[in-house]
């Protein structure tokens, strides 16, 4: 089962993920792709670090995300990965579209290939006004790109909203 959680931020997309994981039954491994690169982003990891069962492993990767799926998938065990948008920012933060379009795609590749459940989180953000300033607009293209292809590939896909979850594709709830 391969599923993809979308919302803004604050919206319980990660409180939704991290509820389905533990309801899986499986053993859980949690992949973060943030970097503590400042107090207020210090502050956010704290947060989830302290919401997560002291149970579930964790692996921390802010730019090769296909590899650590490849190394950590399992048939008896569901990898969460918080979040997408993080990781697609430190690959833009590179300022390498070579390594950005060689992440991608094997991410894509190994969607397909990888046993186990597989939760994806990641920041919605092409619902507002266009973004002055060129790396924002790269970004939002980019994240909305990855939407659409990961999307697609994936068996449900949900948007939140509010705490509400909505089914965009896939098996209800």
């Amino acid at each position: 089962m391969r599923e993809l959680i979308l919302g803004g931020a604050r919206s319980g997309k990660s409180r939704l993920a991290e509820q389905l994981a533990l309801a899986s039954g499986l053993a859980v491994t949690y992949i973060a792709t943030s970097q503590a690169l400042d107090g207020e982003m210090t502050a956010r990891i704290a947060h989830h670090q302290a919401r997560r069962p002291v149970e579930w492993a964790l692996c921390e990767e802010p730019l090769e995300l296909a590899r650590v799926l490849r190394d950590n998938a399992a048939p008896d065990r569901c990898l969460l990965v918080d979040c997408l948008t993080l990781w697609l920012t430190n690959l833009l933060m590179l300022d390498d579209p070579q390594r950005l379009q060689h992440e991608r795609e094997a991410l894509l590749q190994a969607l397909g290939e990888l046993p186990g459940r597989i939760i994806l989180v990641s920041n919605e953000t092409g619902l507002g006004v266009v973004p002055l300033g060129e790396l924002t607009r790269r970004y939002v293209d980019a994240a909305g790109w990855l939407h659409q292809a990961v999307a697609a590939a994936c068996d449900r896909v949900i948007f939140t909203v509010a705490g509400l979850p909505m089914i965009l594709k896939g098996e209800a709830l």
